[in-house]
């Protein structure tokens, strides 16, 4: 369970738990078994963001459908875990979706926040023009795992600007816990002390990979009001479709790496 006094319910915005539709869960079987540790990690809700790319072109009818069918086995089994509607959008399939395609993507279909997927390497030509496109169409991006990209991890700061324009930030658990290595586990630390990141997420895509559970990101959060905002707070903000509440700060931490 979190390591901290929870004042409401713990929610992972970010996961691929719906069986088949893209390289997260390929079975119910497998979907269960993330729903059921996460549920065990203190989760209470878990937004299902298949991948929206030319290698997985997830529709909207797909995900709502699935979701659906989700819900229906996990109430079928006492699984008490909601899954909430979502999508991890590519950059380049942005453009793609219409205005009523992209809100059904949004997380928890609450009309305001879209995840986008970040680019794992490299600065994208055109990524600032497809970001302020999806705030024209209403929406909010909510940028996912940027701290695993390596010019953001040379450089965290370079997503100020896109923070500052309102934009939001959320980091993979697996970053910040260490299991994905020093150079994220760094730049997502970085990212916090900077006030660049906003959400706690699992990106969990099988129980061998990235699974669901937050506990151990939390306690390595080192303070117990920033890991509740990060995982609670905020989450439930994007869920309700509303602005986020003021980000606590948190106390300076010794450099990892010369940022």
């Amino acid at each position: 369970m979190p390591p901290y006094p929870t004042s409401q319910a713990v929610i992972d915005l970010h996961s691929h738990i719906l069986p088949g539709l893209d390289d997260g869960a390929q079975t119910i079987e497998q979907s269960r078994d993330l729903a059921r540790r996460a549920a065990h990690d203190g989760v209470t809700a878990i937004a299902a963001t298949p991948h929206v790319r030319e290698d997985y072109p997830t529709t909207a009818e797909q995900m709502e459908s699935a979701v659906a069918a989700l819900r229906a086995d996990f109430a079928a089994n006492g699984i008490s875990v909601d899954v909430l509607h979502g999508g991890e959008i590519a950059l380049h399939q942005l453009p793609r979706l219409d205005n009523e395609e992209l809100a059904r993507f949004s997380l928890a279909q609450s009309g305001r926040y879209v995840l986008v997927e970040f680019p794992y390497s490299g600065w994208p030509q055109g990524l600032e023009e497809a970001l302020f496109a999806v705030i024209l169409a209403g929406q909010t991006p909510v940028l996912a795992h940027p701290e695993r990209n390596r010019d953001v991890q040379r450089d965290p700061r370079r997503l100020q600007p896109l923070v500052d324009a309102g934009m939001v930030v959320q980091v993979t658990a697996a970053s910040l816990d260490g299991r994905l290595g020093r150079s994220s586990k760094a730049a997502a630390e970085r990212l916090l002390e900077l006030g660049l990141a906003h959400l706690l997420a699992s990106d969990a895509h099988t129980p061998d990979i990235r699974e669901t559970g937050l506990t151990g990101a939390a306690a390595a959060v080192g303070d117990d009001g920033l890991a509740r905002y990060l995982t609670e707070d905020a989450p439930a903000a994007v869920v309700a479709g509303e602005p986020l509440p003021k980000r606590p700060s948190v106390r300076r931490k010794r450099r990892l790496l010369p940022f």
